[in-house]
């Protein structure tokens, strides 16, 4: 059986996250494969280290694929993503050249799926609010209006494969899902349980909205304030996909006259927000620093769904995670306009 050679192409910090010492014996054990990283300060010195290489290990930090790294490995057949977005990475010269890529972005959103279960319970249980209540006068306050998680709505806008696990660990709970995304057929939404409606009508229905919409120029801004203030009272809009999707200012102006909605962001544009911006002190924005996805041990289940996409590659087999110039297009893996 041929053992193709490899390289891992990504800083050494970030090798330790995503492969690891056990993770890059069981590489070697089927390619030939120095067992260390190369950061840039390296590859893009040294290029004839990448004269044999054909496949590629990286990950944050790793290498653009386009036409100059390409003519410096013109043996290059596949890249393995240990990360999410291949947005830095990918691009058509590479597509166009037949080079392959495959990423771990699924192993990526798993965690954001479960961080955002969690955020849609506290939202639900109005866990932020009491809290601060608590804290604020030193003493239990009076009962509050409490949505809960019984016969209650869930809005989930746009069904990429984070938003289809939310789906699933939200199958555990007597919730209502709604769904927003214009990419979504009615044969999919069946499948998944779920029930499709225009934008302002989930926002409207909902009693807790979760955007997971990737950051692309046409869905800059896309939330905007005529979406937030249509809210229930009581409601949470929870943002784990990026800050750039909303409108800032306008969440803003209906955070400051909506305190009976909650904010929660993970992500914010520019991120973190500005000094002095009002989102560190609103009462009703709650703020954690991008922790959603993968964290330290977290990003080996990264590095280990690459290793399988490896052994089926060597079997010939389908790549489950692949990522095609065709199924970039509408997603974070697609490559910036030039």
């Amino acid at each position: 059986m041929h053992r193709p050679h490899g390289l891992f192409a990504l800083p050494r910090a970030n090798f330790d996250l995503i492969y690891g010492e056990t993770l890059c014996r069981e590489i070697q054990s089927l390619a030939d494969i120095a067992p260390r990283p190369y950061g840039p300060e390296v590859w893009q010195k040294d290029t004839s280290l990448l004269a044999p290489v054909e496949v590629l290990f990286s990950g944050w930090g790793g290498p653009r694929i386009d036409a100059a790294f390409l003519a410096a490995a013109p043996k290059l057949k596949v890249v393995f993503y240990g990360s999410g977005s291949l947005q830095g990475t990918a691009t058509p010269a590479a597509w166009n050249a037949g080079i392959r890529f495959t990423s771990a972005y699924a192993a990526n959103g798993q965690p954001v799926a479960e961080f955002t279960l969690a955020a849609i319970i506290f939202g639900l249980k109005q866990v932020w609010p009491l809290m601060l209540d608590i804290k604020r006068a030193g003493a239990y306050p009076s009962r509050k209006s409490i949505p809960g998680c019984y016969d209650t709505t869930v809005g989930i806008i746009s069904m990429g494969v984070i938003a289809r696990h939310l789906c699933r660990l939200l199958k555990a709970f007597d919730m209502r899902q709604i769904v927003y995304d214009p990419f979504l057929s009615p044969a999919e939404a069946a499948e998944l349980g779920v029930r499709q409606v225009s934008l302002p009508e989930l926002f409207a229905q909902s009693d807790v909205v979760t955007l997971h919409t990737p950051w692309l120029p046409e869905t800059e801004n896309m939330i905007t304030r005529e979406h937030l203030a249509a809210m229930k009272s009581g409601s949470t809009f929870i943002n784990t996909a990026r800050g750039a999707v909303v409108d800032e200012a306008d969440l803003l102006a209906v955070a400051k006259d909506r305190p009976d909605i909650q904010f929660f962001l993970d992500v914010t544009h520019p991120e973190p927000p500005v000094a002095g911006s009002p989102l560190y002190t609103l009462p009703n924005v709650i703020l954690t620093p991008h922790i959603a996805g993968s964290i330290d041990g977290e990003c080996r289940r990264m590095g280990r769904y690459m290793v399988d996409e490896l052994r089926r590659w060597i079997a010939g087999q389908p790549l489950q995670w692949e990522i095609t110039a065709k199924n970039a297009a509408h997603s974070s893996h697609r490559p910036p306009a030039v």
